[in-house]
């Protein structure tokens, strides 16, 4: 949990986050090495998903073969599922509401010139095409929770209308796709395509003990190698679309002020100064931020992670490094964790939190 930034007057252990058995709700599973776009079966009624007739499967596989066409993630499809669930039940509706009395078809898209005519709103495909597509063009929609990313296209008044149907949309999608998906994989398509499980690029770099804590055991992002803030600084640039040298976020200039964003215990501080959102939901892809002694933290560094996926319970996956004690330290790590044990989540900009 050590940054360049972080004095060490002689070589100290740090174990990382160490959760009690209390606040570990449950062991996580390997996270999915497919984490691409789902493959709709072909709905012959021999497809049965409980508690949906055959004409909301159909609905369901023409949502995910337009958004195969279209290159859209296994959780984009998840989205629009989850927005079809919320606006008609899956259900292809001749008929409008209060707020939207010429709303039509799955996504009760309105006669308003921007959804197409009425034969285009009626038919399942189309439909499902011009939402992806709006959906598509919001930026960092895939950073956001996944009804405010249908919200974002919508424009309901109740942004989290759609929450409720996230399992739902799940079930379905896993189950009308042939490709091995899971929730823990359905954050790969984040923008900059952060990975799903350990994707860290200096996994065998030597840690700052191994190297004496000299310059040689700091990364190209500024911190020490195999350090919980190098791991969570890794995912943040992925996220922002920088991959490889010359990375766009860095322990030198993240802050506009000039200081290091610094150790764990300091990255609080950083996101403020840098004018980031901060809040207490969390959300995929944003930094968890534990201060000194927090859920176990260290009490000098505190610790940084990364929420990997949201459950529905209000628990969220968990993805780190340095989380372990001895000999699992400076390793990858993901673990499901109540989501009021952290201080704080920090988002990158375009994620939101329920003010």
């Amino acid at each position: 949990m050590l940054s360049t930034g972080a004095a060490v007057a002689a070589p100290v252990l740090v174990l990382g986050l160490l959760f009690s058995l209390v606040l570990v709700l449950a062991p996580a599973k390997p996270a999915a090495a497919d984490c691409g776009p789902a493959i709709s079966v072909g709905i012959d009624g021999s497809t049965k998903v409980y508690g949906y007739t055959q004409e909301q499967l159909k609905n369901v596989a023409a949502i995910m073969g337009a958004g195969k066409t279209l290159h859209l993630s296994a959780r984009g499809q998840m989205v629009s599922v989850l927005v079809a669930l919320g606006e008609s039940g899956l259900r292809v509706l001749d008929t409008g509401d209060g707020a939207g009395p010429d709303s039509r078809g799955l996504f009760q898209q309105r006669g308003n010139g921007a959804w197409g005519s009425y034969t285009d709103r009626m038919n399942p495909t189309i439909s499902a095409t011009n939402f992806i597509k709006a959906l598509q063009a919001v930026p960092g929609w895939e950073l956001l929770e996944p009804t405010l990313a249908g919200n974002k296209v919508q424009r309901n008044t109740d942004p989290y209308h759609y929450r409720k149907y996230w399992p739902e949309a799940v079930k379905l999608v896993l189950a009308l796709s042939t490709s091995k998906l899971s929730l823990q994989g359905r954050d790969c398509a984040l923008p900059g395509q952060s990975g799903a499980g350990d994707d860290y690029p200096w996994k065998n770099s030597p840690t700052w003990l191994q190297a004496g804590a000299n310059t040689a055991s700091t990364s190209p992002l500024g911190m020490y190698y195999r350090e919980c803030v190098d791991f969570a600084l890794w995912r943040v640039n992925q996220q922002m679309g920088s991959t490889g040298a010359p990375f766009k976020v860095l322990n030198g200039t993240f802050r506009p002020d000039g200081q290091q964003l610094g150790s764990a215990v300091t990255w609080k501080a950083g996101w403020d100064a840098k004018g980031w959102p901060t809040g207490s939901t969390p959300r995929v892809g944003a930094v968890v931020w534990y201060a000194p002694g927090a859920g176990g933290a260290d009490s000098t560094f505190g610790h940084v992670a990364v929420v990997k996926a949201v459950n529905a319970d209000g628990t969220y996956l968990e993805e780190g490094y340095n989380g372990n004690p001895a000999p699992a330290d400076h390793s990858y790590y993901a673990r499901t964790v109540a989501n009021t044990v952290p201080s704080a989540f920090l988002y990158l900009p375009t994620q939101e939190e329920k003010k």
